[in-house]
């Protein structure tokens, strides 16, 4: 009989054993995001009825949420915040993986500086046309992108200070865009919308300004180096503790309903309106929100893939292996079915949903043909998407 070390030993060992570069749980709720913004996109492209009132510029007091509109809306807030945290911690992880494999700092930054750019020219060169035909909307991988880019200094800090620059632009920037709007006059030039409120010019849309995106992508920075070297039983925890406290702050700032909710406050006390906040740009009761809700997703799914990987989670750990590459086709296959069929921005609910669970489903071999492609070819194009 083969001699093996003692039960508590060999789990103290698996405790202190730093993970591999991709984790499977921060894949799955990946995965779950992107079907969740398959919704909202197929909402854009069929619902009649779609709300988009997500901010205090487009909403009045009074305006009529109807809860089934409403909550389709709703759970996709969820998307971008995780989407973009999670691209921190894989930005840490991967930036930990190539150090180890004996890469240099100055082909790290080439490397983040080149993916940066390209994953930001994307929304102009690639999705504008579909979103706003005619126009130039910058949104999610506008800021993703250029986080990332702004990642290539910013890594060299210490955690802590990246942290608190994090919390800082996350509780201070309602104030901060207040007092460059009132420098400006007002109305925000083309820097401040690009950095911290958003805004119209011409046919140029800023819809996600980078600086409070990229301290979302720093909280989840700073989670990927503390995913790397803790015990995945305590980060789990952490987690949980970190998830409750954004949520009461949430409780806090929405029930004083002024600082923190970016001029989009509650008209009654209705579930409805306490969940209604500004996303454009985010506000501290939208960001504690939705990154409180993410961190008790991501908690329980850490325990899960600590113990086993269940085969009936390979199609999240497809498609969040594959974001990327899903985000960019899903949106055209939508739109094209939509307008194909006569039904663009004329049909309801129940189409909406079986839209979005059409689309993941037709997308899903693709999805797969690609992550064996990316597998197979990891120095080639496809480590840029």
């Amino acid at each position: 009989m083969p001699l093996s070390a003692p039960e508590p030993l060999r789990r103290a060992v698996a405790e202190v054993t730093p993970p591999a570069a991709r984790l499977p749980a921060l894949d799955w709720l990946r995965g779950i995001v992107m079907i969740l913004m398959t919704v909202d996109h197929a909402s854009g492209a069929f619902n009649a009825g779609r709300l988009m009132s997500d901010s205090a510029g487009m909403y009045h007091p009074g305006m009529p949420l109807p809860a089934a509109q409403f909550f389709t809306r709703w759970i996709t807030h969820l998307c971008a915040p995780t989407f973009v945290f999670l691209a921190g911690a894989a930005l840490a992880l991967g930036v930990e993986k190539r150090r180890a494999a004996g890469e240099s700092d100055g082909a790290i930054d080439r490397f983040l500086l080149t993916r940066g750019l390209i994953i930001a020219a994307l929304d102009p060169l690639w999705m504008s046309w579909v979103f706003v035909p005619g126009q130039v909307l910058l949104q999610v991988l506008y800021a993703i992108g250029g986080s990332m880019v702004a990642m290539v200094a910013l890594r060299r800090l210490d955690d802590r200070w990246l942290l608190g620059m994090a919390l800082v632009v996350v509780a201070a920037g309602e104030l901060l865009t207040g007092v460059a709007l009132m420098a400006t006059g007002g109305e925000p030039t083309l820097p401040v919308a690009l950095l911290l409120s958003g805004g119209f010019f011409g046919r140029l849309i800023v819809g996600y300004p980078v600086l409070p995106w990229l301290a979302m992508m720093l909280l989840g920075w700073c989670f990927g180096r503390r995913v790397g070297t803790a015990p995945p039983a305590r980060v789990g925890r952490l987690l949980v503790r970190a998830g409750l406290g954004s949520l009461a702050l949430f409780a806090v700032v929405r029930a004083l309903d002024g600082y923190g909710n970016m001029r989009l406050g509650r008209d009654d006390g209705s579930l409805v309106q306490w969940l209604h906040v500004s996303k454009y740009p985010p506000s501290l009761s939208y960001t504690t929100l939705e990154l409180g809700l993410m961190a008790l997703c991501l908690g329980p799914l850490l325990g899960v893939a600590r113990r086993r990987q269940p085969a009936a989670m390979r199609p999240l750990l497809v498609l969040g292996q594959t974001a990327l590459f899903f985000y960019l086709l899903h949106v055209h296959v939508l739109e094209l079915v939509s307008w194909a069929l006569g039904l663009s921005h004329r049909a309801g609910l129940a189409v909406t949903y079986l839209a979005a669970a059409g689309t993941v489903v037709a997308l899903y071999p693709l999805c797969a043909w690609y992550r064996g492609y990316k597998a197979a070819h990891p120095h080639g194009w496809a480590r840029y998407i």
